[in-house]
């Protein structure tokens, strides 16, 4: 019996189509993986399931007392709380009947007997329901997952207003495993999640009784916990029984069958066409073609299959700069309080650098150090003069600017032909190109903030998180694009499937932080 059912459901954005006619079921104790390219309809998709977005046709239907938990790229959380008091949160029901128990026994003070019998069951039935929730337990159990995914290295007492965005990330993780509910739908949930956690997070998946919707780039990690796949692909949505790989496979093989029947009927269809013209006019041959054009039109053209444009990523090398890049003395990096030990390391030209670390120790406050956006806590930082820095930021875009403004303002001196080729070469339509920035999703996003430094030259990449929302094809593209690049590469990354090929060292920031890990 399916949990949550959809049907026929179609919406657009901004003009453009996303979804059309989709349906999608759900049972009880299903792994699902929801993939697609970016800009697919993927978290739009979610937005309808859950009641956030009303689709323009279809329907959706939940099944009675069905709890549901939705973690999304863009949560947010109240401000003024700890991480303990938001946590807590995920307890506020059993935290209700608590308040309600406390007030029968007030009432109890001063009652009938009747009345007190039935406060009694009342409160024996509260008491029932908090012990098998774990009322009881709620710091045991807050702190074991807290500590699975992290956040006992921050500290419980801090300030959510304090966080960084992978931190706020985790806390609202963390919030919606507590509450346990019978539909899991996470949205990246690794994103802003080092290796360690990553690994915590796929073991409690692997043993996640209820059923989840998983989206994610992480094709590991996707692969390891899910049993089937949803495809969203030209604004359709097809179901594949199996894992991830089962999914390439019988999707491979889908889009042959489909691209041999276009063939096939585009031939037929001009065999047809040839018969009909020359014979149309021939009086002992216009019955036949006559017969051909009937079929002709009662024929049911196949659309020809749509390939997705591809990124083609690269980057401008700069003059050839000094031997040392940054060299660093007894560097102390932080914004109120020191965030490691005195760092003493230079890195040469040509350099491939990775920076691993977990969430919170500093690793993108290093490299606005370097870069010298933020100054040191104490000590130094020498930068080769002839260095041409290239920085890709993490950054939740609220530009309201469109991607072919925002890119022209960068580069006013090109014609619109030209910014739209330097857009389109990152793999984006027409449709993305003229939309705002702040619409696109988050994958589109950060496509068109690497167009940005694609078309400038630089002799030095410092990339934090630059696979965040990627998906497959372009993340491969970029893995490439990277590895080519003569010059320096200074990286933040949670994914050693990306950076391990590319780079000659690893930094482990835990190994300079002052913190307690």
């Amino acid at each position: 019996m399916s949990i949550v059912t959809v049907e026929k459901v179609s919406h657009s954005f901004g003009g453009r189509q996303i979804l059309e006619e989709v349906s999608f079921r759900m049972n009880n104790g299903e792994h699902i993986g929801l993939v697609g390219a970016n800009g697919e309809g993927k978290s739009t998709f979610l937005n309808i399931v859950t009641g956030k977005l009303t689709p323009e046709q279809g329907k959706v239907e939940w099944c009675n007392r069905i709890t549901s938990g939705y973690l999304d790229q863009h949560s947010l959380m109240k401000q003024g709380l700890t991480i303990r008091e938001v946590l807590q949160t995920a307890f506020s029901h059993l935290f209700d009947l608590e308040k309600e128990m406390l007030e029968l026994y007030e009432k109890m003070c001063d009652c009938s007997d009747d009345e007190m019998n039935k406060y009694m069951n009342d409160v024996g039935e509260i008491q029932d329901i908090m012990e098998n929730n774990g009322f009881y337990i709620i710091d045991t159990k807050i702190n074991e997952i807290a500590q699975g995914l992290g956040l006992m290295d921050i500290g419980l007492e801090k300030e959510v207003g304090q966080l960084s965005g992978g931190q706020r990330s985790k806390v609202l993780l963390t919030k919606l495993l507590l509450e346990n509910p019978m539909i899991l739908i996470l949205d990246e949930p690794t994103n802003y999640l080092d290796e360690e956690h990553i690994n915590w997070l796929r073991n409690f998946l692997q043993n996640y009784e209820n059923a989840f919707i998983l989206v994610s780039h992480d094709i590991p990690f996707l692969n390891s916990v899910t049993n089937l796949i949803y495809h969203v692909e030209n604004c359709e949505m097809t179901r594949y029984s199996g894992d991830y790989e089962y999914f390439l496979e019988q999707h491979a093989l889908k889009k042959r069958q489909a691209e041999s029947a276009y063939n096939k009927q585009q031939k037929e269809i001009d065999n047809l066409e040839d018969f009909i013209a020359r014979n149309k006019a021939r009086v002992a041959t216009r019955n036949m073609a006559n017969s051909r054009q009937k079929k002709l039109d009662k024929m049911q053209v196949l659309t020809k299959p749509k390939d997705k444009p591809k990124p083609v990523f690269g980057f401008m090398e700069a003059r050839t700069p000094g031997r040392v890049i940054f060299e660093c003395k007894d560097l102390v990096i932080g914004y109120n309080e020191p965030l490691t030990a005195p760092l003493n390391f230079l890195m040469e030209r040509n350099q491939k650098i990775a920076i691993k670390g977990v969430n919170g120790l500093g690793k993108t406050t290093l490299l606005k150090t370097l870069l010298g956006i933020i100054p040191p806590f104490a000590g130094d930082v020498e930068v080769d003069g002839f260095s041409v820095p290239g920085f890709f930021a993490q950054e939740d875009s609220k530009n309201t600017k469109t991607a072919l403004d925002y890119i022209w303002n960068e580069f006013p001196g090109c014609t619109n032909g030209e910014i739209r080729s330097m857009l389109a070469k990152c793999g984006l339509t027409t449709d993305h190109i003229e939309s705002a920035v702040y619409v696109l999703s988050g994958g589109e996003q950060a496509k068109v903030r690497l167009c940005k430094i694609m078309n400038r030259e630089c002799n030095v990449l410092v990339l934090d998180e630059p696979t965040n929302h990627l998906d497959v094809e372009a993340k491969e593209e970029l893995k490439r694009a990277v590895k080519q690049f003569k010059g320096s590469v200074i990286l933040v990354s949670h994914e050693p499937e990306f950076y391990q090929d590319i780079v000659s060292e690893v930094y482990n920031l835990e190994d300079w932080t002052t913190k307690i890990i």
